[in-house]
């Protein structure tokens, strides 16, 4: 299946919210769903260095970076991380770096923009809180789908029989 979202819509018009289209494509997975794992930072990359070095199966990290598009938030050495670590996804309301890498590594990959510069750690931001961008409110908790028609919020897991 190349396709998911237009099928979940289908399936489900009642339990998702569809984020604005604000998104590019950056990972070698274009399907990837999961429960979210929320992230709030800006401009410091802290926090998801910390998350992808644990295990991540079933789970999409979301991270509200502000919409900064002025440093990455997450690189190829990261990335790589997270897919060694079973993580299905991430997607950043910020930037990413290493690109090209990042779409061979098996790993779901969403942000506003790409840029060649990383962000600095200082230590700051915060796991599990609530977060809003793109027209959704999204709690550390819910699923999210993603594919290259967009990203899907649900406050369940939904079957995905169809698959």
């Amino acid at each position: 299946m190349l396709d998911l979202l237009p099928d979940l819509t289908d399936q489900y018009p009642d339990h998702l919210l569809i984020a604005d289209p604000i998104f590019n494509s950056y990972g070698k997975k274009n399907i990837f769903y999961g429960e979210v794992v929320s992230v709030k930072c800006f401009e410091d990359n802290s926090r998801v260095k910390e998350l992808v070095a644990t295990p991540g199966k079933g789970k999409v990290m979301v991270v509200d970076g502000g919409g900064s598009k002025r440093v990455a938030l997450l690189g190829d050495m990261l990335a790589e991380q997270a897919a060694s670590n079973g993580w299905e996804g991430i997607i950043i309301y910020g930037a990413v770096r290493d690109v090209a890498t990042q779409s061979t590594i098996d790993l779901g990959v969403k942000a506003l923009a790409a840029t060649p510069l990383r962000s600095m750690r200082k230590g700051m931001g915060e796991v599990g809180e609530n977060i809003a961008f793109a027209g959704l409110r999204i709690e550390n908790g819910d699923y999210i789908y993603a594919d290259l028609n967009g990203i899907a919020l649900a406050k369940q897991p939904l079957a995905l029989d169809f698959l």
